[in-house]
């Protein structure tokens, strides 16, 4: 897993609210604990789309998402089957080395199955329960109970999520008749946005006075629209200090999901507002799972606030830049970040906030290489067919030929080790002859 860290805090980036004040909540599984809220980095999770009852391929997605960045990761608990084999895949996590800590998501029948299931209540680390799906009236209110019973009985934190698909019908009939006797009515967006803010600390009220700590409870009130989730949260981080879990409940496939998604968490997490949050993306079909936990990592280090690996600027390519070379080499570069992130976090820490550039011509490549900590500047369209390389905003050499791309991978490797080895006595693994081969 990577081992991401904290940029700055909010308050120390420009037009950055200070961060929202929240308890901390801590989510263990043995050992390895990740804290939500109280001052913590944002968290970064996600959620498995496997059949749970298949412990296996379940426990081989949750290694990807975790050797991706997920810091925790939910999986669907839904019949028997599937809460009778979640301490499978416990222990075949636990085999592989990998100690991400579980939610389980529980709809309708979490109640039953939590506590037919006493194994699976231990294996999780975390519940998510949606009070709008435990039935009505009294059975609502005993089903509930029973569920932080449980998490009170093997000291389990929950997420209290309420979801505007799922909306307590009772509750939004109440507003809404409360709502027609205003001298001036609110709009029915507004009052189902009230709605959910109420139900979400409403019920978390409830689980505290059942016995769950107030520092084992996290809230989210999840929506599909950008606004409405931005006015929502808005809102319930002024009633409460939960720690807050962001994300779009539906955001989408492809480049709409990803847009939604950043322009909603964007605007909240500029405001200090949120705790945790995930990338709900509709996979392609057969596409990769971890999209979202990547998504959710660059919204976080672009934004400044935590570093993942090692950033790539690129420019997007012009009439100057007729030539694929340096796509290809910007593709190359980040894909070769990201596969020796597993290492060099444990050999080299702060390697994360590297920023690497890859420019396509002279307008701008040479400027911006010294901007960033290495950077090469590759040949436009007519221009003399050599890259100048840039280390701490020095040309140090230019490559030329057609082993461009390996020789700057080389100097990339090299300067890591030198740069974030030496306090720790590492030594460049340097290969003679790179850097020296086109000198100036």
């Amino acid at each position: 897993m990577t081992s991401p860290t904290t940029v700055s805090g909010l308050s120390d980036i420009p037009g950055v609210s200070a961060r929202r004040a929240t308890r901390p909540v801590v989510v263990r599984w043995g050992e390895h604990a990740v804290q939500v809220g109280g001052g913590a980095p944002v968290v970064v999770q996600s959620m498995t789309n496997t059949d749970t009852a298949d412990p296996e391929a379940t426990a081989r997605q949750v290694r990807e998402l975790a050797q991706a960045g997920s810091e925790l990761v939910r999986v669907t608990v839904n019949t028997p089957d599937a809460a009778r084999h979640v301490a499978a895949l416990r222990n075949a996590l636990d085999r592989m080395n990998v100690p991400v800590p579980l939610v389980g998501d529980f709809h309708y029948n979490g109640h039953k199955l939590l506590t037919q299931f006493p194994d699976c209540a231990q294996a999780l680390s975390k519940y998510r329960i949606n009070p709008g799906n435990m039935g009505g009236g009294k059975r609502r209110d005993d089903n509930f109970a029973q569920m932080i019973e449980v998490a009170c009985r093997y000291d389990k934190p929950v997420r209290i999520g309420v979801n505007w698909g799922s909306l307590d019908h009772e509750l939004l009939a109440r507003k809404m008749d409360e709502n027609a006797g205003r001298a001036v009515p609110w709009d029915a967006q507004a009052v189902m946005r009230d709605a959910l803010v109420i139900s979400a600390i409403s019920n978390a009220q409830r689980a505290e006075e059942l016995g769950l700590s107030p520092n084992g409870i996290v809230l989210s009130c999840k929506v599909s629209h950008v606004q409405d989730l931005i006015a929502v949260y808005r809102d319930l981080s002024l009633r409460c200090d939960y720690p807050l879990h962001l994300g779009l409940t539906e955001a989408g496939m492809g480049s709409k999901g990803i847009v939604a998604s950043t322009a909603a968490l964007a605007v909240l997490l500029q405001q200090g507002i949120g705790d945790t949050i995930r990338i709900s993306l509709t996979p392609e079909p057969g596409g990769d799972r971890t999209r979202e936990v990547i998504v959710a990592q660059e919204i976080l280090q672009t934004m400044g606030l935590r570093a993942f690996t090692p950033m790539v600027v690129a420019c997007p390519g012009c009439g100057r830049t007729s030539s694929t070379v340096f796509q290809e080499l910007a593709a190359s570069i980040q894909g070769y970040l990201r596969e020796q992130m597993p290492l060099w976090k444990t050999r080299y820490p702060g390697v994360e906030t590297m920023n690497v550039a890859v420019m396509g011509c002279v307008v701008n490549g040479p400027g911006e290489s010294r901007h960033a900590d290495i950077g090469i500047s590759l040949p436009g369209t007519g221009e003399v067919p050599a890259a100048p390389v840039f280390v701490d905003g020095e040309r140090v050499v230019t490559l030329k030929g057609e082993a461009i791309a390996e020789e700057f991978k080389v100097i990339v490797e090299n300067y890591v080790a030198r740069r974030f080895g030496a306090e720790h006595g590492e030594l460049p693994s340097h290969r003679p002859g790179v850097v020296a081969r086109h000198p100036e």
